[in-house]
């Protein structure tokens, strides 16, 4: 699907990363496998498991490099794009799927978290993006696939900074979409549903709980990858702007915000009839509060 083609895949060390990483390698990509190494909240570092994913690739024949560089500062994430370049000769696709987590209620969510998680999540996807895109441009074709999450499409407890961030990917995905359409560039994004150590951090104290991280468990990261080595091949040449969602064996098309329910008032509004006549009639169709009466709830199909 991607024979000779030359992917950077982000934060490919391990779980998703790691799962499309090896997918792209079998498929006939040239990798470049970047991976900082760092504990789930960022912090640290260690060259072992973009090296690891390496070696596996190569000893299944395929040809891969490895890359420690952080997409949270724009010329670090410049240098993931030039490792590509000088190690293959050019750059076909990006895979933004580095990330971090700092999770917190609202109330009690510190600057350092807020920025952090953003600073990986949304300007790690921008900057990657963007030194990717003048090589784009200039070759008149490259793809993009950036992944999102329920937690901003749906919303989740204790994740504003990163539902803020998955969402703003949303929107970034959109855009890039728009403005390079003309230059054969496309820009798309998975929500994945996948037990990875981005989520092992799910309460397990009660037998329902446990129940719910056992059917999650089913969901493993190599679901995910097919759908990334698609959406980066010729094959998804028509596909763009679109947001895809993969639970287990089921692949999903994500609605995107749409006018749900108008009403018309001749005269006006006024805060009192605001009150009296549109909110009663709009109510009926609010989005719950509570995701789990959300038809993406965590049970696979």
């Amino acid at each position: 699907m991607v024979e000779g083609k030359t992917v950077v895949v982000t934060g490919a060390g391990g779980g998703i990363g790691r799962d499309i990483a090896l997918a792209m390698a079998s498929h006939g990509a040239k990798v470049v496998v970047n991976d900082i190494g760092a504990a789930l909240d960022g912090e640290g570092g260690s060259a072992g498991p973009a090296q690891q994913v390496v070696d596996e690739i190569r000893a299944a024949g395929g040809q891969a490099v490895p890359n420690t560089d952080s997409v949270a500062d724009a010329a670090s994430a410049a240098r993931i794009i030039d490792c590509a370049v000088q190690s293959f000769g050019r750059i076909d696709a990006v895979i933004n799927n580095a990330g971090i987590l700092r999770d917190r209620f609202f109330h009690k969510m510190s600057v350092d978290e807020w920025d952090a998680v953003i600073k990986v999540h949304l300007y790690g996807a921008y900057y990657v993006s963007r030194a990717a895109a003048t090589h784009f441009k200039e070759q008149n074709s490259g793809a993009l696939v950036h992944m999102t999450s329920t937690s901003g499409l749906i919303g989740n407890y204790g994740q504003a900074n990163y539902a803020a961030a998955k969402l703003g990917i949303v929107a970034l995905s959109k855009s890039i979409a728009l403005d390079m359409l003309k230059f054969n560039v496309r820009s798309n994004c998975i929500a994945p549903f996948a037990w990875s150590r981005m989520i092992g951090a799910i309460p397990t104290d009660t037998d329902e709980q446990r129940a719910r991280v056992d059917k999650i468990k089913q969901m493993t990261p190599a679901k995910v990858a097919p759908l990334a080595v698609y959406l980066a091949s010729e094959a998804a040449s028509a596909v763009n702007g679109q947001i895809f969602s993969v639970r287990n064996n089921e692949i999903s098309l994500i609605s995107q915000p749409r006018p749900v329910r108008s009403i018309h008032r001749s005269e006006g509004w006024t805060p009192e009839s605001i009150a009296e006549h549109a909110m009663p009639a709009m109510r009926a169709s609010f989005f719950p509060l509570d995701r789990s009466a959300d038809v993406f709830s965590w049970d696979p199909v």
